[in-house]
């Protein structure tokens, strides 16, 4: 694909994922972060997928697999502490 268009396709999704976040209501902010937590489950496992089949001779793609485990799991971790702090309120 031309760069021109995977620059639009990602300015139109930061765009609407800024237009949605905007318009959920506070009494629904902690079922759709338990969905969000899911997904980035999700993303965590294929990049521990992925991490685990790079070849030997593939140095930054195992740093990047890396990374993406790492991120990911920051990202797991820190929603469900948001989400267990929301229902204690």
């Amino acid at each position: 694909m031309e760069p021109v268009y995977l620059t639009f396709i990602l300015m139109l999704s930061i765009f609407l994922g800024f237009e949605l976040i905007n318009k959920v209501p506070s009494t629904l902010h902690t079922p759709l972060m338990s969905g969000s937590n899911a997904i980035s489950g999700i993303t965590r496992g294929g990049a521990l997928n992925s991490s685990t089949t790079v070849p030997q001779h593939e140095t930054l793609t195992a740093v990047l697999a890396t990374a993406a485990v790492f991120l990911a799991t920051i990202n797991v971790v820190g929603g469900y502490v948001v989400t267990d702090r929301m229902l204690a309120m």
